[in-house]
């Protein structure tokens, strides 16, 4: 932006060819209207967005896992663009065009908490997902007091069903009951732990895919 005295230019306002004048606090000034990128669909630009879509179709119906999960590492941004970030980096499978969200590395928590064990989960009721795991509150960090945190993703509705704080790690159990509408739908599944205090997290677990009864 450059300072403009009394003169040929003094007082411009608005747009002349590629110069832009005004008034600010009483300060005259003109810019230079940068020129327009000559192709601003570059194959990199166009890849990069597609994968930016692909994990923001993911992560949207999220947010509020996201809030925990990624609570430690929301340092001078949000846990969502934490998230967004880390996908991005690291989740992101295919060849271009054609990006996808890699599910087994797309972590929807992280953090230092003690892990699931051995979960598996069962679609063979209608209207319900049952997770299982083992009990492991007496290793590494882990209590048995933590909190299961489980997650339904349906990608054709673009929605989740979660529970925060599900059952303690030690009943090694929780189901999570799911609209009718998802009978026949595929449906993806995650799972993790919280401190009953909040102040901790595990790194999620991707639990495999299945059709919902």
């Amino acid at each position: 932006m450059g300072k403009i005295s009394q003169g040929i230019l003094g007082g411009l306002s608005g747009k002349v060819g590629n110069i832009i004048g005004g008034n600010w606090k009483g300060i005259d000034y003109i810019r230079i209207k940068p020129s327009s990128v000559a192709n601003p669909r570059t194959e990199g630009q166009v890849n990069q967005r597609t994968k930016f879509s692909s994990v923001l179709e993911f992560l949207q119906p999220n947010k509020a896992f996201l809030r925990v999960g990624y609570k430690n590492f929301a340092n001078k941004r949000t846990e969502f663009n934490s998230a967004m970030s880390y996908l991005l980096n690291n989740a992101i499978t295919g060849t271009a065009p054609n990006f996808t969200v890699d599910y087994t590395n797309a972590l929807l928590s992280r953090g230092s908490l003690s892990g699931v064990l051995n979960g598996v989960t069962d679609l063979s009721n209608a209207g319900q997902v049952d997770f299982s795991w083992g009990d492991n509150s007496a290793e590494g960090n882990a209590n048995a007091t933590d909190k299961a945190m489980v997650l339904v993703y349906n990608p054709s509705k673009k929605e989740s069903i979660y529970l925060l704080d599900g059952a303690d790690r030690t009943a090694g159990a929780q189901t999570v009951t799911i609209p009718n509408t998802y009978a026949g739908d595929t449906v993806e599944l995650f799972m993790a732990f919280v401190s009953a205090d909040g102040s901790q997290v595990s790194n999620s677990i991707y639990l495999g895919s299945g059709t919902a009864s």
